[in-house]
């Protein structure tokens, strides 16, 4: 396979080919709509069946939910207390599929804590569930991926987290998930599937789907958000892969069939690493949920909440009312609280609640208590529900209801389809020694970049040997260096400096100043690379530092609608449509 690059013109050769799909004979197999994880793995598995694919996303890639997870790749150890046992096995198996074969450069093993508050009833049960659970993990006979869980007394918890509270837990129970860049995951997605022939367009907005006078859809009208063109397209099938965005593209066939979704928004703070003291995760139970607290790079993670959210979907914020909730409860069993203070950054994501049943007159296949496919009328497949561990799944159960009866003769290849960077990751970190020694790379950089690219860090070294400046860190953002800035727009389809500072770096929420400082800096590199003049270089760096302001006043509000008007203050470079993913 051809590691092929994200770029402008990659972009710009995706709509010529969606203009070229209306000539007679020339439509596309497939033309995925949404481009967060499931929209990206249907995109992927659809090219590798050998079926002509072309994904648009109305925002950049993994805008929506996808980028705003709780960056987990995990089982799902509360489906455990449910039973059921099905979706727990399907996860474990996605998950160690991930971290051995598919992505092993973008997914890391992270232990949890799961602290115990009863010396003998508690620990029995909690460590049968742990024990079912790691069961579940080998029984498709693979090797282990992940090490088996461990009882741990007071004092051996306590040498793992020294900030847990003496008196939160008696022992806990130490087992392994994994963690993930979730925006990065999408994003290498759409490129191996770029990689393998589809063909993908950001910032492209779906504003109608076409059909026959019988009602079968036989296209969409897209339309280029950055130069305003509209264009016809034509293809077999339409996957509505728009997570919370669902019922709104269904809409666009004229049906009033499909499924039905509510949203529902969680929020996560990020602390700095040296504020805590521990060495592994830890998993709480709340009254309405469960609570993380996920060692994550430099930082720690901490959510979730679950709340019914009833404003418009584009832009879900944390209110001040979610983060003191958030920090409420991890204070609950932590020896040194925190405070407002302490919290550097926050995101807010709406997660697609699937609602039991389909609309009248829609065909479905229940494949999962955790997501379905249905058709609302022929040429349309729409999916919802789920959640990033099992976007393969959801990928695979969407292509093979799309095309019915072929899935026997092109069944689903992705289970042995590395993605970009994963393929010679072994002989590059072999290498990582000398790579640093050469470029002046210390272990942990060494460490970043390698879980950022994968063997892909080649295509990142010869940005530097052309321009060795680019080896060093950003003054304004020094966990990034030059080189890396320049990828995002040459490599990785970076279109403004939201896409940089939003989902190619997490510069957004793991600065305090959500990167503002670096922002001369880092338009500095990119303007060369799409072609800004000084115009739009200003008003690039305007629009960011508006979103920037913006997002600060709306973490003060109390309340939903309050911090959503204070978010909309700030004009977003590009229209936010809503049929993004």
């Amino acid at each position: 396979m051809r590691t092929a690059p994200l770029t402008a013109q990659a972009r710009q050769d995706a709509l010529t080919r969606l203009r070229d799909s209306a000539r007679q004979g020339d439509e596309l197999d497939v033309l995925v709509v949404g481009g967060g994880v499931t929209g990206a793995g249907i995109a992927l598995d659809a090219q590798t069946r050998g079926l002509s694919t072309a994904i648009v996303e109305a925002q950049d890639w993994s805008s929506g939910t996808s980028s705003r997870s709780s960056k987990l790749v995990h089982g799902g150890l509360r489906y455990l207390q449910m039973l059921d046992f099905h979706l727990v096995r399907e996860a474990l198996t996605e998950r160690d599929l991930l971290i051995t074969r598919i992505a092993p450069h973008l997914v890391k093993p992270v232990s949890f804590l799961y602290p115990l508050e009863n010396r003998v009833w508690e620990r029995a049960y909690v460590g049968a569930g742990v024990a079912l659970y790691d069961t579940l993990a080998t029984v498709s006979g693979s090797k282990r991926a992940m090490p088996m869980h461990r009882h741990l007394t007071r004092k051996g918890m306590e040498r793992l987290f020294p900030d847990l509270r003496h008196d939160a837990a008696i022992g806990a129970v130490r087992y392994w998930d994994a963690s993930v860049d979730d925006a990065r995951l999408v994003s290498t997605l759409v490129r191996t599937a770029v990689s393998y022939g589809a063909h993908a367009a950001s910032r492209t907005q779906v504003l109608d789907l076409q059909t026959t006078a019988g009602g079968a859809v036989t296209g969409a009208v897209v339309q280029d958000l950055e130069t305003g063109e509209t264009i016809d397209v034509r293809a077999r099938q339409v996957i509505n892969a728009t997570g919370v965005w669902t019922e709104q593209t269904e809409a666009l066939a004229g049906t009033e069939g499909g499924l039905r979704v509510l949203a529902s928004k969680g929020i996560h703070i990020v602390v700095p690493r040296s504020r805590i003291a521990g060495n592994t995760g830890l998993i709480l139970q709340t009254e309405k949920s469960v609570l993380f607290i996920i060692p994550w790079s430099r930082y720690w993670v901490i959510g979730t909440t679950d709340t019914p959210w009833e404003q418009e979907l584009t832009h879900p914020v944390a209110t001040s009312a979610d983060i003191d909730y958030v920090i409420d409860h991890a204070n609950s069993v932590l020896s040194r609280p925190l405070t407002r203070e302490d919290v550097i950054g926050t995101w807010a994501g709406l997660r697609p609640l699937l609602q039991p049943g389909t609309k009248e007159g829609t065909s479905s296949a229940k494949v999962s208590r955790e997501h379905t496919v249905a058709s609302p009328t022929p040429g349309l497949t729409v999916i919802a529900g789920g959640k990033l561990t099992t976007y393969r799944v959801m990928a695979k159960d969407a292509v093979d209801f799309a095309i019915g009866s072929r899935a026997t003769t092109l069944p689903s290849l992705t289970h042995d389809v590395p993605l970009v960077g994963a393929e010679g990751l072994r002989v590059v970190q072999r290498q990582a020694r000398a790579i640093g020694r050469r470029y002046g790379w210390d272990r942990p950089r060494m460490d970043h970049l390698l879980h950022r690219y994968g063997s892909l860090l080649n295509e990142l070294t010869d940005l530097v040997d052309e321009r060795p400046e680019l080896a060093r860190p950003l003054a304004g953002a020094p966990a990034y260096i030059g080189a890396e800035i320049v990828y995002a727009a040459s490599h990785e389809g970076a279109l403004h400096l939201d896409d940089v500072l939003m989902h190619r770096t997490r510069l957004n929420y793991e600065q305090a100043d959500k990167g503002v400082g670096a922002l001369e800096e880092i338009a500095d590199l990119i303007a060369p690379v799409l072609g800004w003049d000084e115009r739009t270089r200003s008003r690039e760096i305007e629009a960011y530092r508006a979103r920037a302001e913006a997002e600060d006043a709306a973490a003060l509000e109390h309340e939903d609608a309050a911090a959503v008007k204070e978010r909309l203050r700030a004009k977003d470079l590009a229209p936010m449509r809503p049929l993004e993913s």
